[in-house]
């Protein structure tokens, strides 16, 4: 019978690092097509100002799995109803006969395996010996960033910056006491990215969040905040100074404007792109080739990570007796 997992259940059964063997799979996957990606379904529900997204894939070879993660956003709902305004779950089906197996909550799941993203490009972009971090955004995404290249780089200290001080203060305080990593919160925008290793943005800045001059040799950035075509968080040097690699080429030519805008601008030719991530871990690609060079890893976010995390979500929790069966 399927299983229902809460976000209490997801919470148990997931850690980092198999979040992020499992999102490398699926890239590897995506790359070698053995997966099918359909564009995303928006639906929207305007008499009650809503809208649901459907978010199907196919994930075959070794993972072999099929799933949809559904999400509804429902703008009013915090300050009219009191629930939150974007909710999820993710329905796992059984890719050889079509049977569901489990109903899980998708917004923890998401945030790990968003995370997951930036540590599989640590591990195959970063320097080995990357050791200050520097993130913009301390929004949800934010600890999970930093905790997957926590998993792959020996940091020894990091930088939080966000339009809100106060809330940067808070999320250094988290990661001090969840990582027991030296993280201060700072304004100092220069400093930071300047002395970066590893820098990251999380953020829904829709504007650049720095001078890409200021980036020193060898740095590896992962942007994964925007993802609309006219929103950005780095700007036009950033990306012509870098090697960029790519979650999937197609959806961020789609969906980027981190690299769509320069695009238009002229400033940047698609063909410069060096490759995506999946096409690193299978060998075909290189991936950081020189300890000066500057990476960038832009990430939209794929269906076909979810599958994969999913997938070893279930598995673990048949085998620990995590869940509550239903149906007949």
């Amino acid at each position: 019978m399927p299983l229902w997992l809460t976000r209490n259940d997801v919470e148990r059964l997931l850690d980092m690092p198999t979040a992020i063997d499992a999102v490398a799979d699926a890239f590897r996957l995506l790359y070698t097509g053995q997966t099918e990606l359909p564009l995303r379904a928006n639906i929207p529900v305007a008499p009650h100002v809503g809208s649901l997204m459907a978010m199907p894939a196919y994930v075959g070879g070794d993972i072999d799995a099929l799933g949809v993660k559904l999400i509804t956003f429902f703008g009013a709902n915090p300050a009219q109803r009191g629930l939150p305004a974007i909710q999820g779950n993710f329905v796992l089906f059984d890719a050889k006969t079509g049977q569901l197996q489990a109903v899980m909550e998708a917004g923890l799941m998401t945030a790990m395996r968003t995370g997951a993203a930036g540590g599989v490009a640590a591990r195959y972009l970063a320097r080995e010996d990357a050791r200050t971090l520097t993130i913009f955004g301390s929004g949800v995404q934010a600890p999970y960033q930093v905790e997957a290249v926590l998993c792959e780089r020996a940091i020894e200290r990091v930088f939080v910056l966000s339009r809100t001080p106060a809330h940067a203060a808070s999320l250094a305080a988290l990661l001090r006491q969840r990582f027991s990593v030296p993280a201060q919160a700072t304004i100092d925008t220069k400093k930071a990215v300047q002395e970066a290793d590893i820098l990251i943005t999380a953020t829904s800045a829709h504007a650049p969040l720095f001078d890409g001059s200021l980036l020193r040799p060898g740095v590896h950035i992962t942007g994964i905040g925007s993802h609309l075509p006219n929103a950005c968080e780095v700007d036009a040097r950033t990306v012509r100074r870098a090697k960029v690699v790519t979650d999937q080429t197609r959806a961020c030519l789609s969906e980027a404007g981190d690299l769509i805008q320069p695009i238009k601008a002229g400033l940047f030719d698609p063909s410069h792109i060096h490759a995506e991530i999946g096409a690193i871990i299978a060998g075909d690609r290189p991936g950081r080739a020189d300890p000066a060079e500057i990476t960038f890893f832009k990430s939209v976010g794929l269906a076909a990570q979810d599958v994969a995390v999913a997938r070893v979500i279930y598995r673990k929790a048949l085998t620990q007796g995590v869940g509550i069966q239903f149906g007949e």
